[in-house]
């Protein structure tokens, strides 16, 4: 185990480095960069700027030398803990992100928790029910919670706030509990708040796991080790919960890897209906602005907790599942 843990730390800077060679390249793919679009903002504004100020912008930015430089500076700056400083907000890239990851965390954790209470209990009742009206109606909800995208989910949801009740849903409080102390009023308003991004961010998720678990378990319960059981007598409730049901929570165990990354960014372009304080529409933005510092920050930190997530999922499929456990100590 210790010696498998060693390659998977190799491997995971390994991963990091490409990660960040691959997301420099992308942030400066397109033409010009922030100080290009600042110029044309100003050039928008009547305000045109010389030669002089140009070049002064690059140095004050240190988009003054070339890509190797800047990404050479970036990532030593990383490797320190320094994300460096957000040309947009011209603040610490640390300060601009760190007020959000609360609110960004709370929402994804309660989506989460929310998605694995309802996706597996559904999803074992439609793979021991199959063929049954149940199963039919689960299938087809889950079927229609996959191909319908979230953002379209919240934009019915605002359709319907503003004919029902004449108000748009935005944000996890209300203007008035913003900016006040914690209390029982605040906790309320917030719960009152924090329903609709639960379920439009969750719906894809618990239909995706419901199919899942479904079709996990039902090739499980196929398995001639559950004929001979059953063959000998064993209860069906206690051969559900011993042997096939074990192999079902495979999948909540493997989707840490993504689910981790989720808890910090939530969902971009549904954070950006909602006006929800996450870190999603700033990533936006800064992609938007290239504001590379603060968008390069935010993506490195989400690659850093996936490949995490990865090696915390291996881990814990190895503890669950004797199969994997095997292979691990053969390596």
């Amino acid at each position: 185990m210790i010696s498998y843990l060693g390659r998977r730390a190799a491997y995971m800077a390994a991963t990091l480095v490409a990660i960040s060679l691959v997301v420099f390249v992308i942030i400066n793919l397109p033409p010009g960069d922030f100080v290009t679009a600042l110029t044309a903002k100003y050039n928008v504004m009547g305000q045109g700027l010389t030669e002089a100020d140009i070049a002064g912008l690059r140095v004050r930015y240190g988009l003054d030398g070339n890509v190797f430089e800047q990404y050479w500076h970036w990532v030593t700056q990383i490797v320190q803990g320094d994300l460096g400083t957000s040309f947009e907000y011209e603040r610490p890239v640390a300060d601009v992100i760190g007020p959000r990851l609360g609110a960004t965390i709370g929402v994804s954790f309660v989506t989460l928790l929310v998605t694995w209470g309802l996706a597996f209990p559904i999803g074992v009742y439609s793979a021991v029910r199959q063929r049954s009206i149940g199963d039919y109606a689960v299938t087809t909800v889950g079927f229609l919670g996959l191909a319908t995208p979230n953002f379209l989910i919240a934009l019915v949801f605002i359709y319907f706030s503003v004919t029902w009740f004449g108000s748009v849903p935005s944000g996890l409080c209300s203007p008035e509990w913003c900016d006040s102390a914690w209390n029982l009023g605040k906790l309320l308003d917030l719960l009152g708040h924090l329903w609709i991004p639960m379920i439009v961010i969750g719906t894809g998720g618990v239909a995706g796991l419901v199919r899942i678990i479904r079709n996990n378990l039902l090739d499980e319960l196929h398995r001639p080790y559950v004929t001979a059981a059953r063959a000998r007598g064993v209860p069906e409730k206690q051969l559900l919960r011993r042997y096939p049901l074990r192999v079902a929570l495979n999948p909540f165990v493997s989707t840490i890897g993504w689910v981790l990354p989720m808890l910090l960014v939530g969902d971009i372009v549904v954070g950006q209906i909602l006006g929800l304080p996450t870190l999603g529409p700033i990533l936006l933005g800064a992609l938007r602005s290239q504001d590379m510092y603060l968008a390069g920050s935010i993506i490195m930190i989400l690659s850093a907790v996936t490949v995490i997530g990865t090696l915390i999922s291996d881990l814990l499929l190895g503890w669950l599942d004797p199969r994997i456990r095997m292979g691990i100590h053969q390596n």
